[in-house]
């Protein structure tokens, strides 16, 4: 966070049409609070070396890019580099984020944390920098994720955190979502909402890519030390999409590089089985801000699927939709069964297994690294590890 980015968002949060702060009237003053907080750290040097040094000697940090040589030959294209988030402490980019929000909390003095995951990576990043911080921790999550994320929930326990079952409605990320939100509301006095992704009211989005915008950072240096050059094309998978705007934000400025986000195709492109958010989706407003989302005629929330439980969120971050709408990201979608086939073909060819929402981003980069000259390069940021996943995977092969 030394270079800490000013590519804000207006003063009431929006990034063009989208963004803003939808809350009910008891958090008006809590996000405010959490607003000057965030500023007031974000320009701190004494906050941003603290979190420099966890980043380096906790996260270790930086995270290599590696230029993955037989998939790029197998994919007969383009040179296929990985910027390594899987090797990051807690096996995902999520902490990042989530040592920066707990830091901020012991800075304003809340010693409660609530979280939501999906994935379980969020939630399993909020236990353990709950439990370096000495906070206590609540994990809301989805029962439906619950049952494929069974390995996160017990390290989540193992950390020390409380997971809170949800079984109200899709019992996904959406809905733990919605109770995390319960909670803050009810005890805004003494806890803090350590949200996970680009999501929710201002200044959420800012913060969250703000935490994550070490990633790229790190990956312009070493990709340009690697390659000679910046990238054709940066790739990301997108659920709420912390990650991609992780690394999309040292890119920005750069036309030249294309930025890629990649959604869960699901099964296809038909209404709740997938989560394909520009595939789909219009302009709403979804806990607490205005973006994209997937919904019906009358603004009903429609239910999603994605073989990977990150992925599987009805709305997007607001900065991407606003991205999408100039024109400088572009946001396609991979489905289930290939993100299958990207998950076995990188375990096979380099001994890497991708978390299933890293493999999106992968199969993207497979498939479109032979559109290019072979002397091209793509940045595919993996996001995290896969061995989350594992059981999964076995579960749909078998199907197969």
């Amino acid at each position: 966070m030394t270079q800490v980015s000013r590519r804000d968002p207006d003063a009431r949060g929006y990034f063009g049409e989208f963004g803003g702060r939808f809350v009910p009237e008891t958090l008006v003053e809590p996000v405010e609070e959490l607003e000057r907080a965030y500023f007031a750290a974000r320009d701190d040097a004494g906050f941003r070396a603290q979190l420099d040094r966890l980043l380096e000697h906790y996260v270790g940090r930086p995270t290599p890019v590696y230029e993955a040589a037989r998939l790029s030959q197998a994919s007969g294209g383009a040179r296929i580099f990985l910027k390594r988030e899987d090797l990051a402490h807690t096996g995902a980019h999520k902490i990042n984020n989530a040592l920066g929000q707990a830091l901020l909390a012991v800075r304003m003095g809340k010693h409660r944390i609530v979280a939501e995951t999906g994935a379980g990576q969020h939630g399993v990043a909020a236990a353990t920098a709950c439990a370096l911080l000495g906070l206590e921790c609540h994990v809301y999550m989805g029962t439906e994720d619950m049952d494929r994320q069974a390995l996160n929930v017990f390290r989540m326990r193992l950390l020390g955190a409380e997971v809170c079952r949800v079984d109200a409605g899709s019992r996904t990320l959406k809905d733990a979502i919605n109770e995390a939100m319960r909670d803050w509301v009810t005890n805004v006095g003494d806890t803090y909402y350590l949200l996970g992704s680009v999501l929710g009211p201002h200044p959420y989005p800012l913060m969250v890519r703000e935490f994550q915008s070490v990633i790229g950072r790190e990956a312009r240096v070493q990709i340009v030390e690697q390659a000679g050059r910046l990238p054709d094309l940066v790739v990301a998978c997108v659920g709420g999409g912390s990650n991609a705007m992780g690394m999309f934000d040292a890119f920005i400025e750069d036309r030249d590089v294309r930025l890629i986000g990649v959604e869960a195709g699901g099964e296809q492109i038909v209404r709740g089985r997938h989560a394909a958010r520009f595939a789909g989706g219009s302009a709403g407003v979804l806990q607490g801000t205005r973006t994209i989302v997937l919904q019906d005629e009358d603004g009903n929330i429609d239910l999603t699927h994605s073989i990977s439980a990150g992925l599987d969120y009805a709305a997007v971050g607001p900065e991407h939709a606003w991205l999408r709408s100039i024109g400088r990201a572009e946001y396609a979608y991979v489905t289930d069964r290939d993100a299958l086939d990207a998950f076995q073909t990188l375990a096979r060819l380099e001994g890497i297994l991708p978390a299933l929402e890293s493999a999106h981003a992968v199969a993207y980069a497979q498939k479109h690294a032979s559109e290019l000259d072979r002397a091209a390069v793509v940045l595919v940021n993996l996001s995290g590890r896969g061995d989350k996943d594992v059981q999964t995977v076995e579960k749909n092969l078998g199907k197969r």
